[in-house]
């Protein structure tokens, strides 16, 4: 069996019985259950749910996004080996990490399989937080050309890049496009500031201003259960995306949860310790693989100018990438995971017929 065999490219066609049409996005694939299975799993599995809860099974994919494409390598090999196990596995350790500490659940009812979440349907709040705790990336680019204002947060002059910030920076953006809203361009990942969140609560769909407040603190102290968990490690968290929302529980009150994924090398930038004490930054997340791209193609404008998008998904679907590339890429996530969680993943051979394996005899959802 080859090594592309071992990647789960294409996770949207999966025969799971289901009501709607699949939702797909750059990496997972959400498949609703009908309210029939959605009843039974809960009964039959004792998930903490309100009655008549909608619950989906969620498939995480091995491909591979940045600078808004899909990447792929030579020799059929569609994503990178590994990929979506590591990321699955380092958000199951830190949101039982979360849940151990008090601080709120997940989306995630179930794991089934490495690559797949039973999850409850969620009223999600309609905003994602970067959590930044070093001056790096596209925040240093717009403060080396003078910008000292972030999401209504002044920071002093005098900085250096990869320097650590005086304080833990919370930048939101709004996740979609939300009109209405006075000041907040209708436009998605427009950045906003506390005060427009505070003022215009609803429309973010918070059930109270004061869930602001919890929604903070979450995402503060969420951020700091990761970072001291990393320094144990010699890694540091540099920043990180949050995202949360709403479900209910089995009593049928409304808690606010952590969703999507956490501290990941998809959704984070980790960088190596020692390298940092010695002047240097060794990425230990996805943006590595950017890097990558940025140094493997002449022209790295096309890859960082939202103006040449056309001639960026051309790059991307016209160009083999080396399958040494893909695997250096899998080996950081993989190396990641096993240092985060503990434990060496293996990488199945055949992921696809055994997650329909899994999903039909032991939970009833293939016909």
């Amino acid at each position: 069996m080859s090594l592309a065999d071992k990647v789960l490219a294409v996770n949207d066609d999966l025969p799971f019985r289901s009501d709607v049409d699949v939702l797909s996005g750059k990496v997972r694939s959400v498949y609703w259950l009908s309210d029939a299975d959605s009843a039974r799993l809960t009964n039959e599995r004792g998930y903490d749910v309100a009655p008549g809860s909608s619950l989906a099974i969620m498939v995480i994919s091995d491909r591979i996004s940045a600078f808004d494409c899909i990447w792929h390598g030579e020799g059929g090999m569609s994503g990178v080996p590994g990929k979506g196990a590591a990321l699955n596995a380092i958000s199951n350790h830190w949101f039982r990490l979360f849940r151990e500490k008090g601080l709120a659940d997940s989306h995630i009812l179930d794991i089934p399989h490495p690559l797949v979440w039973i999850v409850q349907k969620a009223k999600p709040v309609k905003i994602e937080a970067i959590a930044r705790q070093y001056i790096t990336g596209s925040m240093w680019r717009a403060y080396d050309k003078g910008e000292r204002e972030f999401c209504g947060i002044a920071i002093p002059d005098g900085l250096k890049k990869d320097q650590k910030l005086p304080e833990l920076l919370i930048t939101p953006s709004t996740k979609g496009i939300l009109e209405g809203i006075p000041g907040v361009p209708a436009v998605d990942d427009a950045n906003i500031t506390r005060s427009d969140i505070v003022a215009n609560y609803e429309e973010f769909n918070f059930l109270s201003s004061d869930d602001v407040g919890l929604y903070e603190r979450l995402l503060r102290e969420g951020f700091d259960v990761i970072s001291d968990e990393l320094a144990k490690l010699d890694q540091i968290f540099v920043d990180t995306k949050f995202e949360f929302g709403y479900v209910k529980d089995g009593e049928g009150r409304d808690k606010l949860i952590y969703m999507d994924e956490v501290g990941t090398p998809d959704s984070s930038r980790i960088w190596d310790g020692a390298a940092y004490r010695d002047g240097q930054v060794v990425e230990n997340s996805k943006e590595a693989f950017r890097q990558l791209l940025l140094n493997y193609f002449p022209d790295p404008d096309i890859l960082l100018n939202k103006d040449r998008m056309e001639e960026r998904a051309a790059l991307a679907c016209n160009n083999d990438l080396p399958t040494e590339v893909l695997l250096q890429v899998s080996d950081t996530y993989l190396n990641i995971a096993r240092r985060i969680t503990g434990l060496q993943l293996q990488l199945a051979d055949n992921p696809r017929a055994e997650i329909l394996d899994v999903l039909s005899r032991q939970y009833g959802l293939v016909d």
